[in-house]
């Protein structure tokens, strides 16, 4: 995983009116599926209701990548209900492990 700067996640969404969010998402799919998780194609965040199942899979692929140190559930009630409070999390918790 690339290491990004968890307050970088959190501002640019500001200054980009939320196209980095989007961004960062399909960023990290890239790379989380290239470490084994299993996301589809991130094409689905725009579809309504699918996009929560989306959304779940990706956060399957967080606890993946963590090695389990920040489960799914957790990912996902960070992703949903925080938003872009819980991509920084979801950030700082990929860049401590970051080999």
């Amino acid at each position: 995983m690339k290491k990004r700067n968890p307050i970088a996640v959190l501002l640019l969404p500001f200054v980009t009116f939320g196209f980095y969010s989007i961004y960062w998402m399909v960023q990290t799919k890239i790379e989380m599926n290239a470490k084994g998780a299993q996301i589809p194609t991130a094409w689905l965040i725009i579809i309504p209701l699918v996009n929560l199942w989306w959304m779940w899979k990706y956060s399957e692929g967080v606890e993946l990548v963590t090695g389990g140190k920040t489960s799914g559930v957790l990912a996902f009630i960070l992703l949903f209900l925080l938003g872009m409070i819980g991509a920084a999390i979801v950030q700082d918790s990929f860049n401590k492990n970051v080999a």
